[in-house]
């Protein structure tokens, strides 16, 4: 088969396993990422999340994770939900998180479609990649033309805009390669002005270290720095505050996975019903759920911070 088969064979695979969108490029250096990853690393806005610093020559060159690659398959999965949280009063979740645990929900897409590949090609050798392993996803999809890279750091695509999980197939199949999108921001900066911590520093870069989501996530530590007290904007876990007022937003669909089907204690649970959560709780509740990530511990740290007096 030739590259220009093979891509026609891919585009469909994808969207019968349920991907909204899906680019190829071709296998290679990401050269002028990797000065900009450096750079980023260098100047600490990975803040305590040590593993951005591991794994580095993986992270630009596919080949150092798929020996004899050709092509890097992006796709985004929608996941807008179809309903929203209730209470206003309540701790804030964010979206993506609503439901089952995307690395299991998108992986056991992946491997739908890659046994649907190999009916159709035959076999070849290949890689999935869901958010947990050193692939600079933003970058493939970028590459790809599945969206440009907006100033809040999101991949937008201009029919759809930014609610998607990015995920990614290297292989070693030829097929020709997509071209990147034009970007779409223009003049506008509504995310960086909406940004209550400053996060978005500038245009299109990020203190990771002053995201809410990082700071809800990622940060381990026993408590929050004071610094953010009074930021926070009732968010709990997560943020999607830059994605709220992004305009090509407005061209979000719901999704139809049921798997992402929210949880009934994050759609109608005020604050005093996550007040009194329980640790047992909490764990049988989350058990499969992205929330479920730091813990008792750091989720409850996070309600507690929320909670404090100005």
């Amino acid at each position: 088969m030739s590259p220009d088969q093979h891509r026609s064979i891919i585009q469909q695979a994808a969207a019968q396993c349920g991907f909204s969108y899906c680019g190829i490029s071709a296998a290679a250096f990401l050269e002028k990422e990797a000065k900009e990853l450096e750079a980023w690393l260098q100047q600490g806005l990975h803040g305590k999340m040590q593993y951005m610093e591991n794994h580095f020559d993986k992270r630009v060159d596919p080949s150092k994770l798929v020996p004899g690659a050709q092509s890097v398959i992006s796709l985004m999965y929608n996941y807008y939900p179809p309903v929203e949280q209730s209470h206003e009063n309540g701790p804030k979740i964010a979206r993506y998180a609503y439901g089952e645990d995307y690395h299991f929900v998108v992986k056991d897409k992946l491997r739908e479609m890659v046994s649907l590949l190999e009916e159709k090609i035959g076999q070849f050798t290949a890689r999935i990649f869901v958010d947990s392993a050193p692939v600079l996803e933003k970058a493939w999809a970028k590459k790809s033309g599945l969206g440009w890279q907006g100033k809040n750091t999101n991949i937008i695509h201009p029919k759809s805009g930014s609610y998607f999980f990015l995920a990614e197939i290297i292989c070693d199949i030829s097929a020709t390669p997509d071209g990147p999108i034009k970007d779409y921001c223009g003049t506008c900066t509504a995310c960086i002005d909406a940004c209550p911590t400053d996060a978005l520093y500038e245009p299109y870069k990020i203190d990771a270290s002053r995201c809410i989501s990082y700071l809800t996530i990622e940060l381990k530590d026993e408590l929050i720095p004071e610094t953010f007290h009074n930021k926070m904007e009732g968010w709990a876990f997560g943020c999607d505050i830059c994605q709220e007022v992004c305009p090509w937003n407005r061209f979000s669909t719901p999704h139809t996975d049921k798997r992402l089907a929210a949880k009934e204690a994050i759609i109608s649970w005020n604050t005093v019903d996550w007040q009194e959560i329980t640790e047992e709780v909490f764990k049988q509740l989350f058990k499969d759920s992205p929330i479920s990530r730091p813990k008792w511990s750091g989720f409850n740290r996070n309600l507690q911070f929320l909670q404090k007096a100005p």
